[in-house]
């Protein structure tokens, strides 16, 4: 913490030119792709993720954000209302400090990556608490960081449980803003540190899943049931944005099942850094527990269902 708000007040980074961030940050992705091989494999070994997704997914995508970012620095523009000419109006964009950075385990780089792009393009200091299951890629890049000429103390990465290293991050009174991605349950947490110490900025991303929607019409049921199929199954199923429920019409209901049914045996299950798995093992005891429970409780629900159904029937 010390350091990170000696950085910032001293100026090395946050009193650079705009474009000078931007040249260190796109460094910092060249060096990314240029290792990504590294990056790759230890991804895969830290979460379980299949290398190839690494590979062509995640390495090119976290070094596609912090360029990005780096590049907007000189390109973003306001607009002011008309005023008098007496008057003089401006608009201007000033980091905010300190900002502490708390990451998922589901994509550990490429959400480091979201989250230290804009705070380090526009010269914030940031210290970054990786998820205890998946730190190896975060210490990394910030030792690329390092070599891409980002100054000692503008980002920091402390590994750790979230009592001794998350919940001090978000009660720390030197933190200007934090931002978070995960449970519901622990954003709420952070809400409340912030209320308890100094009503710091707070940024959340936290957990929900989506329901797929069939309906009556739907033509093409064998898209469908693939783009499902991926949906729920691409990265083990270990993604908000997984449709872990899908809601079909009666008049549609066999035929998704039957062309779901034959998706499955695509997804092949194996060594994640095999480049011909499609699906890892899950990221942790305590996750494939929970994941071992809802598949228990969806078929005691399914067989009492089909109890019911014949019970009615006959």
């Amino acid at each position: 913490m010390a350091a990170a708000r000696r950085a910032f007040e001293a100026g090395v980074w946050s009193g650079l030119h705009p474009a000078a961030r931007k040249a260190v940050l796109g460094k910092l992705a060249d060096l990314l792709l240029a290792h990504r091989e590294e990056l790759a494999v230890m991804e895969a070994m830290d979460a379980g993720k299949p290398v190839s997704d690494c590979l062509q997914i995640d390495i090119p995508e976290t070094a596609n954000a912090i360029r990005w970012h780096g590049e907007a620095q000189d390109k973003l523009y306001d607009q002011i209302a008309p005023t008098a000419p007496d008057a003089l109006a401006l608009v201007v964009r000033e980091p905010v400090g300190v900002v502490g950075a708390v990451l998922p385990w589901n994509f550990p780089l490429l959400m480091m990556a979201w989250k230290i792009g804009p705070a380090l393009a526009t010269g914030n200091s940031v210290i970054v608490k990786p998820a205890e299951q998946t730190s190896l890629t975060a210490l990394r890049l910030a030792e690329l960081a390092l070599e891409a000429g980002v100054p000692p103390g503008v980002l920091n990465v402390i590994t750790g449980m979230g009592p001794d290293v998350g919940e001090p991050l978000g009660r720390q009174m030197d933190v200007d803003a934090i931002t978070f991605t995960g449970s519901t349950e622990v954003g709420r947490k952070f809400l409340e540190y912030a209320a308890q110490s100094n009503l710091k900025e707070v940024c959340l991303e936290i957990g929900g899943k989506s329901a797929a929607v069939v309906l009556s019409d739907a033509e093409d049921i064998p898209a469908i049931a693939e783009t499902q199929a991926e949906a729920i199954f691409w990265n083990m199923g270990e993604n908000c944005t997984a449709n872990s429920r899908i809601i079909a019409h009666k008049d549609v209901y066999g035929a998704l099942v039957a062309e779901l049914a034959k998706q499955v045996p695509q997804w092949t299950l194996g060594d994640p850094l095999d480049p011909a798995t499609r699906q890892g093992p899950l990221v942790s005891d305590e996750h494939f527990a929970k994941v071992s429970s809802w598949w228990s409780a969806a078929r005691r629900r399914a067989r009492a269902w089909w109890r019911a159904a014949k019970a009615r029937a006959g």
